[in-house]
């Protein structure tokens, strides 16, 4: 059991470091991370789990959409835009070198994430 919450706490730093890295560049979503990591504490330490929930890369970050169920629009918007544009590169890439299944595919998950944050997730008022 110990080295399990030890793998959990690991994880947790690991999701933490690039979440936070992905505040700052925006290449990298946060939001997936900081669940991650949210997650991880909980699992491993009451102490990181509070730590965290209180940092304000939380608040700024999750705390409407755990405690609401919602985002702000600014973030979805944020989120949506930071995916299109990297799974558009991957999607221009595979069509450069004529790789048309994964292209599907890609297509495929990036029309679901559309329609799970357009219509899956509640969008809340400052």
């Amino acid at each position: 059991m110990k080295a399990k919450r030890i793998v959990f706490i690991i994880l947790g730093i690991v999701c933490l470091a690039v979440g936070t890295i992905g505040v700052f560049l925006p290449i990298l979503p946060t939001v997936p991370f900081y669940l991650a990591t949210l997650f991880f504490f909980s699992k491993s330490s009451s102490k990181l789990h509070n730590w965290f929930i209180s940092t304000k890369l939380y608040k700024n970050n999750l705390e409407s959409y755990v405690e609401k169920k919602g985002m702000l629009l600014k973030t979805k918007i944020s989120i949506i835009s930071t995916v299109t544009l990297l799974m558009g590169f991957g999607f221009f890439m595979m069509m450069k070198k004529s790789i048309y299944i994964p292209c599907i595919i890609l297509l495929v998950v990036w029309i679901c994430h559309i329609i799970y944050f357009v219509f899956g997730v509640k969008t809340i008022k400052e």
